[in-house]
């Protein structure tokens, strides 16, 4: 059996000229980064639409388990069967963060013969996006502590600086740090840390622009830390506002590519799902809605992180919506929801599958409550039989809700077309607005519990001593209102990974920060960290550079 690395190197690529022209693209709209890759120019949005009618298609999955679910091969596989079907379609995808692919889970471009190209590019450096973040990021922290050193005419409580640096990997040791130790000629000694740059509010910042001119709007407004009297203090007293912009500037512009069968593919921006709001960019979704009739984006981890957030977030912030919510499952993962090891997944067992689908309802359940039309699809492994297939199959019957097995792993787009159908008949007629899980301006706290009961299924939610403190604070403050951006494990409906199914629990809120540049607040819950660590044995290790190619990249 081929490695997706090796399947994307049998293919011949499309000039990505050529791909460029397929969507109407003018030479001066995009500028390429070598053969294969491109940054498409945002004003590209400031000339009439291709077709005011474009359809956003959402792709999200279940709760997501070791056996894996396929969210990503599966937009991809989507995209190509309704290519095979001579429709007009555009990807708009998230760019992977280096620090899982060189840690647990591996690269973000897709999977055998559902992936966009070029992987190994687009899996490392790709065009530099995440590290213009980065330094733009790490240019603030920089700005700040050298405020501290010329003496701190701002006010800086050095005990309440929350800007903390960021880095794009995996890194435990630098969770909690002290920074300015050496003498008075290396600044002031205080307590920081880093967070990984997927966690940056720079980096959900980016992906919520709608424009430079909000995006350095957004950058301004950044709480970077309080005065001893508590008052907040903004990053646009540092005065490096600008500068930022200029580091950002190639960034702001979406990544063309293609996949394997030369469907066009905008990545762009990479925020996590668990600790952030789990979207690609909104310049990269409206422009290929702008240029495509059909635009396939994808949110997650899972559809009750991801999907959340991309309906709460990202379309109420960009009035943006989609037609159709597409939720992934596998056989082997309803296995595993339905109790059974990993180690026994291939094993035949229809009574497991069973027993896992209330994990697959809870999501088809928030779906209805957002009012979208959903697609169940079977993401189709070699193990799996017709009797655990039928088991989903008749399930959906049930419910009412449109149902596709697809092999688009083993066959791209042609494993696909199934799904592509049922996709075109749930949306041939409009669906409703989506409808908000809370109105921005119910309190915090009720805003938190509508998410946590109708999302995840929680009977409610406790709120620590120090969680209270800060939304009393926040709401002080005037920040009430923005949207809630829950941070919380995705391997549970729950805040604790080790239940899975559709369990029966509390959820326990530790704290809330106000990420008022991103413009929402950001709820801790469980023990998610914005800062995750290397495995015992990281896959870099199986990643290599020889005879002029990279290796062991998945």
């Amino acid at each position: 059996m081929k490695t997706d690395i090796e399947i994307s190197r049998s293919i011949s690529p499309r000039p990505i000229a050529e791909v460029a022209e397929g969507l109407g693209l003018n030479a001066s709209d995009w500028q390429p980064y070598g053969q294969h890759i491109a940054k498409v120019d945002p004003s590209v949005l400031d000339r009439p639409a291709k077709n005011g009618q474009s359809k956003l298609i959402l792709v999200s999955a279940i709760t997501p388990t070791p056996a894996g679910e396929g969210k990503t091969t599966t937009s991809i596989g989507l995209a190509q069967g309704l290519a095979k079907l001579g429709k007009s379609v555009c990807l708009a995808l998230r760019e992977p963060s280096l620090g899982p692919c060189m840690g647990i889970k591996g690269g973000a471009t897709g999977g055998g013969y559902s992936q966009v190209y070029p992987m190994e590019r687009i899996n490392l450096h790709f065009t530099g996006d995440f590290h213009a973040i980065t330094s733009a990021h790490n240019l603030l922290s920089a700005a700040l502590d050298n405020h501290l050193h010329f003496g701190n005419e701002l006010g800086f409580d050095p005990r309440r600086i929350v800007w903390n640096r960021v880095i794009d990997m995996n890194d435990r040791a630098l969770r909690n740090v002290i920074a300015g130790l050496g003498g008075p000629l290396h600044s002031v000694p205080r307590e920081t840390g880093f967070d990984i740059t997927a966690a940056s509010e720079v980096m959900a910042i980016l992906c919520l622009a709608n424009d430079p001119d909000d995006l350095r709007k957004r950058l301004d407004r950044i709480i970077v830390g309080f005065t001893r009297e508590k008052e907040p203090i903004l990053a646009e007293s540092l005065k490096v506002s600008g500068a930022m912009m200029a580091l950002l500037a190639d960034a702001l512009s979406p990544n063309l590519v293609q996949t394997l069968e030369g469907v066009p593919a905008l990545i762009h921006g990479g925020p996590f799902a668990n600790i952030a709001h789990g979207c690609n960019s909104v310049i990269a979704t409206r422009t290929a809605l702008h240029l495509a009739d059909w635009a396939i984006t994808e949110a997650g981890f899972g559809f009750d992180l991801g999907t959340e957030k991309f309906f709460d977030i990202k379309c109420r912030s960009a009035g943006l919506d989609a037609a159709a919510v597409v939720l992934v499952a596998t056989v082997r993962a309803l296995k595993m929801h339905g109790g059974r090891d990993k180690a026994e997944l291939t094993e035949p067992d229809a009574d497991a599958v069973a027993k896992g689908l209330p994990n697959l309802e809870k999501h088809l359940e928030t779906a209805q409550t957002f009012r979208k039309p959903a697609v169940v699809v079977l993401n189709k492994f070699s193990t799996d039989t017709d009797e655990e297939i039928d088991v989903v199959r008749r399930r959906c019957d049930e419910l009412g809700t449109a149902f596709a097995v697809s092999d688009h792993h083993a066959r791209g787009g042609d494993g696909a077309v199934e799904l592509a159908k049922a996709v075109i008949e749930t949306t041939s007629s409009a669906s409703e607005p989506f409808k908000p899980l809370y109105e921005l301006s119910d309190p915090i706290r009720e805003k938190i519990r509508k998410v946590a009961k109708s999302a995840y299924g929680a009977r409610d939610v406790i709120f620590t001593n120090v969680a209270d403190r800060n939304i009393a604070e926040a709401e002080k403050l005037g920040y009430g209102e923005l949207p809630i951006c829950i941070a919380k494990t995705q391997n549970s409906l729950s805040d604790d990974p080790k239940l899975l199914g559709r369990p029966d629990f509390e959820a326990t809120v530790r704290g809330v920060e106000i990420n008022a540049g991103a413009g929402f607040l950001v709820v801790l819950t469980g023990d998610i960290l914005r800062m995750p660590g290397l495995p015992r044995r990281p896959r870099a290790e199986d990643i290599d550079f020889r005879d002029g190619k990279i290796q062991g990249l998945q």
